[in-house]
């Protein structure tokens, strides 16, 4: 179906969602089908902006993953970090509340200004955050304090 098309479906006019490039395809969502993550709106701007800060500041790429592990679950981990740009220079922190995991992973030249223990001390502290209910809050608390350690670029 395209933007010009009328969205009918069992007599039912379906709301329309514009894919991210202009002129292209349109996605009918029924009204059913409304997607609800672990973040309100204003927790992913949160998120964003850390993740953005921290990349400009250190000069590394921090990438974040929430989801189910599949084990081992540093195998898994490992190999979602080796999927982002510059893994050696990347810093992946990967959650999956289901499980009660965190891993958090570094490559070769992050792992230079990010030392084990910093990484241990960041965990710990996001740990905390989501025992007492706050994934998002956690997540961000987290990059800020593995940048911290990173220091700048």
């Amino acid at each position: 179906m395209t933007a010009g098309d009328l969205a009918q479906q069992g007599g039912h006019e379906q709301p329309l969602t514009e894919l991210d490039h202009p002129g292209g395809d349109t996605i009918v969502a029924p009204s059913h089908h409304i997607y609800e993550g672990p973040f309100t709106t204003r927790q992913l701007l949160h998120l964003d902006h850390a993740l953005r800060v921290a990349d400009q500041a250190t000069g590394l790429t921090f990438s974040v993953y929430l989801g189910e592990f599949e084990t081992p679950t540093r195998e898994f981990a490992e190999k979602l970090h080796k999927q982002v740009d510059d893994s050696d220079r990347a810093v992946l922190i990967a959650v999956s509340p289901n499980q009660r995991k965190l891993e958090i992973v570094t490559g070769n030249e992050a792992r230079k200004r990010i030392s084990d223990r910093d990484s241990k001390l960041a965990g710990l502290s996001m740990a905390a955050a989501f025992a007492g209910g706050d994934l998002a809050g956690g997540v961000v608390a987290g990059i800020d304090q593995l940048a911290s350690h990173a220091g700048r670029s």
